[in-house]
């Protein structure tokens, strides 16, 4: 069976170690504090560790498209903003 190429990037990239179904927890700020910790202890990211984790979320994103429901899109973004505070960031702007 041929793997999606997103699932190898996931996988044998220079992409982080994931806790498995880190992307169907329920709550944002778990979503949050699992990749910042997968980010933490990555030795294959080349970016810091907030670059590294920001990016794999969105990346996640991306991929699912309109599979994900909008619920399950919400809590991702929510996730962003758990993500940025925990690193010191700017929150975004509410978007018009």
């Amino acid at each position: 069976m041929q793997q999606q190429w997103s699932q190898q990037v996931t996988e044998s990239s220079n992409a982080l170690d994931l806790e498995p179904g880190v992307f169907t927890f329920d709550d944002p700020r778990q979503i949050a504090l699992s990749l910042k910790r997968s980010a933490e202890r990555s030795e294959r990211r080349k970016a810091g560790p907030f670059r590294s984790a920001m990016s794999m979320l969105t990346f996640y994103i991306n991929r699912a498209g309109t599979n994900l429901s909008a619920t399950q899109r919400e809590r991702l973004e929510m996730a962003k903003d758990e993500l940025r505070e925990l690193y010191g960031k700017p929150r975004r702007r509410p978007r018009a």
